[in-house]
């Protein structure tokens, strides 16, 4: 059974815990190892390694954190693959997916690698005789970060990297159903010479977190997972006085209007809907299909998902799609079926009772796909998390624009169309933090930055990107003045400019 513990002052421990959860491989069914559950003294002993760390960090060189940045992202590359297995077996995503995954998280890497420039002030001289104004951007101090079950290489690298680049230091809290990963990275992160407390992880549940969050030393929070979730965080975190960014739940929208093309609509619907099982808060969980393109997208979708190749992600046989995450959530997502069932909806595809040869004890759900889904229906309300994907019909484009700026979420959307004005009018008329035109996911790439409108985020900056070093940074404006010595003289009016 492997052993998975605490990361603190560049070193592995067990520190004090002695609560712990079980690891699973999905495609197994059965448990491969063992993470520690933190107690509110781990919370201090991590905390205030993160905290000593900080007085030093914060005062190193741009230079000296680009170094260790650069190095860090030559490691990540020789050892992509190691961390796509380690994905793999916790998570169950195939093993593609999983190199993806690494993939977009080396890119807020490469990003932060541009610290120097990214923190760049700004300067005015002669604002008034002998003034000089200029801006600064300096680190925040410890920042937690607590990070989802299913990505749980790329959204902690969405987080730490450009925390540390710009002085901060960092405790990753990642999930207990897949924590190999982030054991990891920080093994990497010390090889590469980070300095011992710089990167921090603590294993834990809940208690880990209100830990965190109730911590006087802890000063800003990095989150992303559900919506109830997002909000509580939120709440707590900043009646303690601390900076949150906290990135909720989803219920992402493909609008497919009658002019598209039907078969490339199709294919972005099964990929974006069932790849990594669904579990992605950017998946596509709901088609809204404008006339009767329905007629003719339904049976392309079902042709598509006949042909998807399901099984371990680790298979010696490239596979489309693997198991979810834990028996638990596999069994709350098949119970949407006969509940979309009583609510009225037409089940075209039914994944459950999926048989895989050799693992027959895995956490395997099939695609499952609905048609004629009404927006009171809970298959649709709800954010399912798995490969269920809806299809709504409607008449026109205003009443499917109007269906996905009604939505609570408005983490993500697309439409699929060849009409360029239509295109341009969603643009800008949609209630969504990304949006996708012919573009299924559209998740920025790393020097732009990932977030929603609405209930998909709480507070005011998205993740990464330029928003991201507005997270981690304070701002500050200085003014100096250099007079001539002949000057003298008291004034008591407003200062302006002369």
């Amino acid at each position: 059974m492997n052993h998975l513990n605490h990361w603190i002052d560049g070193q592995r421990s067990d520190l004090t815990s002695t609560r712990t959860a079980p690891v699973t491989d999905p495609a197994l069914g059965q448990q491969t190892g063992s993470v520690l559950l933190a107690d509110g003294s781990d919370v201090d002993a991590i905390v205030a390694s993160s905290r000593a760390a900080f007085e030093t960090w914060s005062d190193a060189s741009l230079s000296q954190r680009t170094n260790v940045l650069f190095e860090y992202r030559r490691l990540l590359v020789e050892h992509k693959d190691e961390l796509a297995r380690a994905i793999s077996s916790e998570h169950g995503k195939v093993f593609a997916d999983a190199q993806g995954e690494v993939q977009r998280g080396l890119e807020v890497v490469e990003f932060a690698c541009g610290a120097p420039n990214l923190l760049k002030g700004e300067m005015t001289p002669d604002v008034s005789n002998s003034v000089d104004a200029y801006s600064m951007r300096q680190p925040v101090g410890v920042v937690a970060g607590i990070t989802p079950f299913n990505f749980p290489v790329m959204v902690p690298m969405w987080m730490f990297p450009m925390a540390i680049a710009c002085g901060n230091t960092f405790i990753l809290k990642p999930s207990e159903k897949d924590p190999s990963g982030s054991l990891l990275m920080a093994e990497l992160f010390s090889e590469a010479g980070l300095p011992p407390g710089v990167l921090n992880v603590l294993q834990g549940d809940a208690e880990a977190v209100n830990g965190l969050l109730d911590h006087p030393d802890v000063d800003a929070v990095s989150f992303v997972g559900s919506t109830p979730i997002a909000k509580q965080i939120y709440q707590r975190a900043t009646a303690n006085g601390k900076r949150v960014q906290a990135l909720g739940g989803a219920k992402n929208h493909m609008i497919v209007l009658p002019d598209a093309d039907v078969g490339q609509a199709a294919d972005a619907a099964v990929s974006a809907g069932y790849g990594s099982a669904g579990e992605r808060c950017m998946a596509i969980s709901v088609v809204v299909a404008v006339g009767d393109v329905g007629d003719a997208l339904i049976p392309e979708i079902v042709s598509r998902t006949a042909a998807l190749k399901i099984g371990p992600g680790l298979s010696d046989e490239p596979m489309d799609m693997g198991a979810l995450v834990t028996e638990a959530h596999r069994e709350r997502v098949s119970s949407y079926m006969d509940l979309g069932l009583g609510e009225g909806a037409e089940l075209v595809i039914d994944g459950r009772g999926l048989a895989i040869d050799g693992h027959p004890d895995g956490f395997w759900l099939g695609p499952c796909l609905f048609d004629r889904v009404t927006a009171d229906m809970k298959i649709y309300v709800d954010e399912i998390f798995g490969p269920v994907l809806c299809v709504m019909r409607v008449d026109t484009y205003e009443e499917a624009l109007a269906l996905v700026n009604d939505n609570p979420y408005g983490n993500g959307t697309a439409i699929f169309t060849n009409d360029g004005g239509a295109a341009r009018a969603f643009q800008r008329d949609v209630k969504a933090g990304m949006v996708g035109v012919n573009v299924p996911i559209p998740v920025p790439m790393a020097y732009h930055s990932f977030g929603g409108w609405k209930d998909s985020l709480f507070g005011d900056t998205h993740v990464y990107g330029p928003e991201g070093v507005k997270f981690y940074t304070r701002y500050k404006a200085v003014t100096v003045r250099w007079p001539d010595p002949a000057e003298r003289g008291v004034d008591l009016g407003f200062p302006q400019a002369r």
